[in-house]
Order: structure tokens, then sequence, then C-alpha cells
């Protein structure tokens, strides 16, 4: 009988401690999603106060990127929640009983590896195929909302900047009652000319044999300005017909952040290869840093659970930011492809080790 419980008590205790990890980090994991998806309301809203996106597109759009956001929250997430979770259990005296009984360090990174390889896959899928899906999804509706921007929701006193800065408008005075803008200012260009256009008055016609948004200039000037500066014109004139977008949105282009895994893995551009690199480093990177909260928790009982995460935050921080320097570098072609991005892992690895190291974490355990 006392053969069974030694068998079955070590099991026992690897589901409380995969318990007390799971349910705090769900919790900050819901945190961590609420406040990101306020900070895009707040950004879309903005532009839909100033009638640059429709309402009904800003909901599907700050679900795409807080999909997009994912693969960053679910690390972090799993990282404060090891390091808050493990800080409660030493702070309670838990983990010293657990010692006694034999289940050290390293008994411990086991069971946050295991959970650590389970969130890794679910990151890996985000960052592999669901986060490009979900950046060519917003590319698209942004494009689509492009061409549904509509002239008579501007407010004066605005510069109004189109995707990529392919059109700015701006209107000095409007009048809602007549749908007469005053002082209007619109350029618009592509890479070989730039148009510019000034007018004293502007109005949007509703013509219906035409698909696209007509806007009636009168009284000012037009210019196009050659990239070069070899072919500019210049005109003055009394009445202006602009027909601003097409009824249908432009095609998006490549984007590296939307193009598939399979074809970035074939690409010898840097900007293809880095976007490879940082999307393949991410189950790594998770795994590491829930293993990292482990050491990172150790405190004293008089200290308190939270005794270590400034420290813990400090370095997420550092490691996020060597992530992103690399990934920069690799762009620019400072480091090739080996080491790449690889480099911020084996850092994080080795950090991992010296700290289980210092804690005598590779004693034998149970």
């Amino acid at each position: 009988m006392t053969s069974t419980r030694d068998h079955f008590s070590p099991l026992i205790i690897k589901f409380y401690l995969l318990r007390e990890i799971t349910k705090p980090l769900l919790v900050v994991m819901s945190i961590l999603v609420i406040i990101f998806s306020s900070y895009s309301a707040a950004y879309y809203l903005a532009d839909a106060a100033q009638g640059m996106l429709p309402v009904d597109t800003i909901l599907s759009l700050i679900l795409l990127r807080t999909i997009i956001a994912l693969e960053v929250l679910l690390p972090i997430a799993l990282y404060l929640t090891v390091v808050v979770s493990l800080g409660r259990l030493y702070t309670d005296h838990e983990m010293d009983a657990l010692a006694a009984c034999g289940f050290s360090q390293m008994s411990v990174l086991r069971v946050v590896l295991l959970l650590s390889v389970i969130v890794a896959l679910a990151v890996g899928s985000l960052s592999l195929h669901v986060r490009p899906w979900a950046y060519e999804q917003s590319y698209l509706l942004r494009s689509y909302a492009e061409t549904q921007f509509d002239i008579n929701e501007l407010e004066a006193g605005h510069f109004y900047e189109g995707e990529e800065a392919k059109r700015v408008i701006y209107v000095d005075d409007l009048d809602r009652k007549q749908r007469l803008m005053e002082n209007v200012f619109v350029q618009s260009g592509d890479d070989k000319s730039s148009k510019v256009i000034y007018a004293r008055q502007a109005y949007r016609s509703d013509d219906d044999t035409v698909e696209r948004q007509v806007m009636i200039f009168q009284h000012g000037h037009a210019y196009q300005l050659d990239r070069n500066g070899n072919d500019d014109v210049a005109l003055k004139f009394n009445r202006l017909i602009l027909h601003l977008e097409p009824s249908i949105p432009e095609e998006v282009g490549y984007r590296r952040k939307a193009a598939t895994t399979s074809h970035l893995s074939e690409s010898s551009n840097t900007d293809d290869i880095a976007e490879f690199q940082w999307r393949m480093s991410m189950p790594a990177i998770t795994v590491l840093l829930g293993l990292l909260g482990v050491p990172l928790s150790r405190s004293a009982p008089r200290k308190g659970r939270y005794a270590k995460m400034l420290v813990a935050i400090l370095v997420y921080a550092l490691f996020y930011n060597l992530n992103a320097l690399a990934k920069s570098w690799i762009e620019q072609g400072v480091v090739g492809p080996i080491p790449g991005i690889w480099w911020v892992p084996a850092g994080m690895a080795a950090l991992l080790m010296a700290l289980v190291y210092r804690s005598g974490g590779f004693r034998r355990s149970a």
C-alpha cells in the first residue's frame, strides 16, 4: 500500500502544479487580450470618428489585430503566470515542502516544460499559419474600406491620409447643408509622379453613370510633379472633375507579413528571411520563456509572491527587444541567415542553464 502511494504521489504533485499554473494562465491571458483589444478599439475608433473607416469594419479589424497579437500575448502570459504562480508557492512554503519530499526544481522544470510545449504548439500554429492569414484579411479589409471612403463624412480642419499615404485630403471649412467644401487640398500619387490640387470650393457629384466617387473642384490650381523633376505640369482651372477611387478594392500586392510560410522559406530576400525566422523562433522562445519563469520565481518567503516580478519583466523586455533587433539586422543585411535570429534563443537557453545551475536545479530529483 505504501508502494502504491509513493508511486502516485509524484503524479499527483505534477497535476497540482499544472493546475496552479493553468488556472491563472487563463485569467492573465484574458486580461492581456482585453487590454490589447481596448487599445486597438481606441486606435480604430479614432479613424472611424474622422470618417476614415466605416463603423461596420471596426469589429473585424479589432478581431484580426488581436489574433495577430496572440503569438506574443500567449508567451508573455505563460511566462508571467509561471513567475507569479510558483512565487506564491515559495511564499506559502509549499515549494520547501515539495523539496523535502524529493520533488526538486528539475521536477518542476519538467512540469513547466510539458505546459510550455503545449502552449508553444498553439503559438507555432498562430505564427506559421493563422497570423499570415489574419494579416492578409486585415490588408484586404483596409483596402476595401479605402474604396468606401465617404467624402461627406469629412470634418473641417483635419488632414485625412489614405492607405500608405497614397492620398491626402484637407478641408478648411465645410457647409453640410449645401454639401460644399471650402479651401480644399488633395494630394495623390504613385512611384512616378505626385498630383496636387487646391481649390476654393469643391463638392461631391452624385453621378450614377460612373462607378466612382466624383469630386467637382472650382476655381483653383492643379499640379502634376514628376518624381525626377523632368515633366512637371501646372494649370489653373475654373472647374475640374476628379475620380477619387474605384468602387472595387485595389490589389493589396505582396506583403511579407501576409505571405505563406512555405513561400518565405524558399525566398532569398533578406526581409522574407527575417520574417520566416521570426515565425520559426516563436515556439522555441515560448518554451524558453516558460522555463525561465521557474528559476526567476524563486524568492524568500518574506519578500512576497511578486518579489521577482520586476526582474522577470526586465528579462522579458530585454529578450523581446533583442529578438526585434536581430530581425532588423537580418533585414538590413548586418547578419546573415546564420546566426540570423537564432542567437537570441541561444542566449535565453544559456541564461536558463546558468540560473538553474546556480540554484542547484541539476541535482538528482524525483
